[in-house]
C-alpha cells in the first residue's frame, strides 16, 4: 500500500497526553487513526490495572477516538512485550542492576510497532502524545530528538534510544506545550471524557503493591538471603536479596549510631549488600556501554555535553571519551547515586545527542573504587 500524505496513525494510550495528540491533528487537517497497544495484563485479572498497557486503556482509547471521530484498532502484544521488556527487566533486578524499561519499550516495542502498523495502513507518518520534539539537521541530514517546551514533563529522556527511521516519520504534537495544565484545558474545551484522568504510574505492569513483591513473585527460589556489610567490612544485618535494594537507597536498612545508611552497590553473586555514608554515593566518572548516538554520531571526541542519569535528573556539565564500544562520562562535579542499569543520555542544548546504559560508576577514596558490577 503506497503511503498517503495525509493520513497519521496515533498511538493511543487511553491518557490525556495521546488524546490531545489525537486532537491537534485533525485540527491541522490531517487524516488521523488510532491505534492501542496492549502490552500486559495484570494477574489478577482486574481490567483497570495495568497502567497505559491495560484493557482499561485500550476501553479509554476506544472512547476517546468515538469522541473524536476517528477510527480506532487495537493490536496485542503481550507475548512481545513479556519478552522485550518485561523478562529483561527481571533479569536486570536479577543481576544487581535497576533497569529504566520505558526506554527498551520505545525503542522494541512501541514505537517499533507503530511505524509497522502506520505502513501498514498506508500513513506516511506516526505520532504519540510524549512530551519531546524531532528536528533536522540541515547540515548533516541527521533527524534530531529535541526536549518538548515543557520541561517539567520533557520525555526526551525516555525516547533516547529511537532510531533515525523511526525519527524520520514521527510527530509529536505535544512538543511546544507548555505545561500538563495547558494539554488538560485543551481536552476539557474539547469535552474529552479523559480530561481528568490521572496520569498512569511509571512502571506499567507494577500495578498493584510494590516492585519488590513483582519480583518476589517471578525470581522465586532465585533470591538468596545474604549480609549487609558497611564500609568498613563489618556485617551488620541481614537481608531477603539483593535484588530489592538499588544505590542510593536508604528504606530497609539496619541502623547505624554513626547516622543514616544507604546503599552503595550490591554483589548478587554473594548476596551482598554494602552500605554507607550519603557522602559515599558521589561519583564523578561513569562507564556506558549500549551506547546509541540519536541524533547522528558525533564529528570528534573528547565531546562536552550535559548528561542525564536519571529521567527528570538536571542534566549536568560532562565530558565524553570513546573508549571502544564504550564512553567514559567525566562530569564537572560528583554526581549522587550514579547507578548501573539505568539510562545516561547526552544533551548539546535542546538536542540529544545520544545515550547509553550504565555499567559503573568510579568513586573516590574507601573501599569501592569502582563498582562490581562493571
Amino acid at each position: 500500500m503506497g503511503a498517503d500524505g495525509h493520513t497519521i496513525v496515533v498511538g493511543m494510550s487511553g491518557g490525556v497526553d495521546s488524546a490531545v495528540a489525537a486532537a491537534l491533528l485533525l485540527q491541522t487537517g490531517w487524516r488521523v487513526v488510532g491505534v492501542t497497544m496492549r502490552q500486559w495484563s495484570d494477574p489478577s485479572g482486574d481490567p483497570a490495572r495495568g497502567g497505559c498497557c491495560s484493557l482499561a486503556a485500550v476501553q479509554e482509547a476506544r472512547r476517546t477516538c468515538a469522541e473524536l471521530g476517528i477510527p480506532h484498532y487495537t493490536i496485542d502484544l503481550q507475548a512481545e512485550f513479556e519478552q522485550r521488556v518485561v523478562s529483561p527487566f527481571v533479569r536486570d533486578y536479577a543481576s544487581g542492576r535497576t533497569p529504566n524499561p520505558c526506554t527498551w519499550c520505545n525503542v522494541r516495542v512501541r514505537f517499533s510497532n507503530l511505524m509497522a502498523f502506520a505502513r501498514r495502513m498506508g500513513a506516511s507518518r506516526w505520532a504519540t502524545g510524549h512530551y519531546a520534539r524531532v528536528g533536522k539537521d540541515a547540515r548533516t541530514g541527521y533527524y534530531q530528538l529535541l526536549r518538548g517546551r515543557c520541561r517539567e514533563k520533557d520525555q526526551s529522556y525516555m525516547l533516547y534510544r529511537l532510531t533515525q527511521e523511526q525519527l524520520e516519520g514521527c510527530v509529536f504534537p505535544l512538543g511546544d506545550i507548555g505545561s500538563k495544565e495547558q494539554t488538560r484545558a485543551i481536552a476539557a474545551e474539547l469535552g474529552l471524557t479523559v480530561a481528568s484522568r490521572r496520569d498512569s504510574q511509571d512502571i506499567c505492569f507494577v500495578s498493584d503493591g510494590t516492585y519488590r513483591e513483582f519480583l518476589a513473585s517471578r525470581l522465586g527460589g532465585i533470591l538468596k538471603p545474604g549480609s549487609f556489610v558497611d564500609e568498613y567490612g563489618n556485617v551488620i544485618g541481614r537481608h531477603a536479596g539483593t535484588a530489592f535494594y538499588t544505590i542510593g537507597q536508604r528504606r530497609g536498612l539496619p541502623a547505624s549510631s554513626r547516622g543514616p545508611l544507604y546503599v552503595l552497590e550490591t554483589d548478587p553473586e554473594t548476596a551482598t549488600v554494602y552500605v554507607g555514608p550519603p557522602e559515599r554515593l558521589y561519583s564523578r566518572t561513569l562507564i556506558a556501554g549500549e551506547v546509541v548516538w540519536t541524533s547522528g554520531p558525533p564529528n570528534a571526541f573528547p565531546l562536552a555535553v550535559h548528561a542525564a542519569i536519571r529521567y527528570n535528573a538536571v542534566a549536568a556539565p560532562a565530558t565524553l571519551h570513546l573508549d571502544g564500544s564504550e564512553v567514559r562520562c567525566e562530569f564537572a562535579e560528583p554526581q549522587r547515586a550514579v547507578t548501573p542499569g539505568q539510562a545516561v543520555v547526552f544533551y548539546r542544548g535542546d538536542c540529544v545527542v545520544g545515550g547509553g546504559v550504565i555499567r559503573c560508576a568510579l568513586r573516590g577514596g574507601g573501599n569501592h573504587e569502582r563498582s562490581r558490577l562493571g
